[in-house]
């Protein structure tokens, strides 16, 4: 029968709850689990520690928000949702009518060879400005030389006939007065001497035709420009017939710009061109450099049925060639200066249900809904028709959190931001027109 009691750790057991010293004095011993209990409940306390103070910061510095102050002087509190303000600015605003167009030279000249030879010289470098009249190529004279003595020595013959019959006419003359001579041989020497006189007439003509073509040997550019390409060397044979020609001229200053409008813009177009000139702006694919400025010049006499626009031509000095022949502008036709107009930041305009509004702000800083009518928006503007007026309180930035009713806090637009953090890159809060806030709006 077993001696042990049912309790009892079996001999050689090293249970914690029996573990005795060298002595045999039984010693107690706390259980682990106890030991992790109370971290755990330090660990509590901590939190909720943590907790508290971070909530009593927390509303600490919310009363103490820089820019938490509205326009009255009172504090505005956490509840205010942090915007970016500005005011509505009253400035003159020019009226453009936009188009895509093309850069054409003014004068286009293809110097083609006038007479057929062997090209000995080129005269010009590519690339290079010339002006009317400069020689640009020479073809060998030599043959065209030959030719005009030719004729030269034909009408010298012609003339010596032409000398020896008028002789003959004047003999004829004095003696049919003395009946030596009929009638029919006066006649007869009277029609020599004016074939041979139209004879020699002629020879003049060829004298003349000969020594242009001599001329031509020598080419020259017809108009003033920039030569393109050379199409051919020297040492090759030129042709009158050939279709690239030696080299093409493109008159670069000035220089032209064709361009289309929509149908809509005609009316507008002709009542303004009657009223004077009008300025057109040139700017590059990114429609912000701008390349010239220059003046209408033309409109087509029709409008093209298929795409229902209206082509014009406009005329730029281009004395810095910023513009080249085959270049994709944009095209601005300045129609008009709206003066004292309500300007705003296009990041003003916001878009709903209702149609087009803008967050306005009231003395009490709250915000409210304006609808707003936008006439042009441009260059980082919108041109407001009617809706707003100048000196009032909008949202340049910030909007996403408002509705009707909700209390703003004015921040500026380089530090805490409707996020509550910085705004870096977002550029200047107001671009083209708004007087942006910096701080408190007393």
């Amino acid at each position: 029968m077993n001696s042990h009691p049912p309790s009892a750790s079996p001999p050689g057991s090293s249970s914690p709850a029996n573990a005795r010293d060298k002595s045999g004095t039984a010693l107690t011993v706390q259980p682990a689990r106890r030991r992790w209990g109370g971290w755990v409940v330090l660990l509590v306390v901590l939190a909720s520690g943590y907790g508290i103070w971070a909530v009593w910061g927390r509303r600490k510095d919310a009363s103490g928000l820089p820019g938490g102050t509205g326009m009255n002087g009172t504090n505005l509190g956490p509840m205010a949702v942090p915007v970016i303000l500005g005011r509505v600015q009253e400035k003159d605003v020019p009226i453009y009518a936009d188009g895509l167009g093309t850069v054409q030279a003014f004068t286009t000249a293809t110097v083609r060879a006038r007479v057929e030879g062997l090209l000995l010289k080129v005269g010009f470098r590519e690339g290079q400005d010339v002006q009317e009249g400069d020689v640009l190529a020479q073809i060998d004279p030599e043959p065209f030389r030959i030719t005009v003595a030719q004729v030269e020595a034909k009408r010298a013959q012609d003339e010596a006939q032409l000398q020896n019959a008028r002789l003959d006419l004047v003999r004829n003359q004095g003696l049919i007065t003395n009946a030596i001579v009929s009638r029919q041989v006066l006649d007869t020497a009277q029609a020599l001497v004016d074939q041979l006189a139209a004879t020699v007439q002629s020879d003049q003509a060829a004298i003349d035709s000969a020594r242009i073509q001599l001329g031509y040997t020598t080419v020259r550019a017809p108009i003033s420009g920039r030569t393109g390409l050379r199409q051919m060397d020297a040492g090759n044979m030129v042709r009158a017939g050939d279709s690239n020609g030696l080299v093409v001229i493109t008159q670069l200053k000035p220089i032209s710009v064709v361009f289309t409008l929509p149908q809509p813009t005609f009316a507008e177009i002709q009542r303004r061109t009657k009223e004077g000139d009008l300025g057109v702006l040139a700017l590059d694919r990114d429609n912000k450099s701008l390349l010239a400025t220059g003046q209408l010049t033309v409109i087509d006499n029709q409008i093209d049925v298929a795409t229902g626009t209206i082509k014009l031509k406009a005329t730029f000095p281009n004395e810095d060639l910023r513009l080249w022949p085959g270049q994709f502008v944009n095209v601005r036709l300045r129609l008009t200066t709206r003066t004292q107009a309500a300007v705003v930041p296009a990041s003003v305009i916001q878009r709903g249900p209702e149609g087009v509004f803008a967050f306005v702000i009231d003395a009490e800083n709250k915000a409210s809904i304006r609808l707003v009518k936008v006439g042009q928006m441009d260059d980082g503007q919108a041109l407001i028709e009617n809706g707003l007026k100048p000196g009032e309180l909008v949202v340049v930035d910030g909007q996403y959190r408002l509705q009707p009713g909700s209390l703003v806090r004015p921040v500026e637009a380089g530090g805490a931001g409707p996020n509550g953090g910085g705004q870096k890159g977002r550029g200047p809060a107001s671009p083209g027109g708004v007087e942006t806030n910096r701080g408190s709006l007393r």
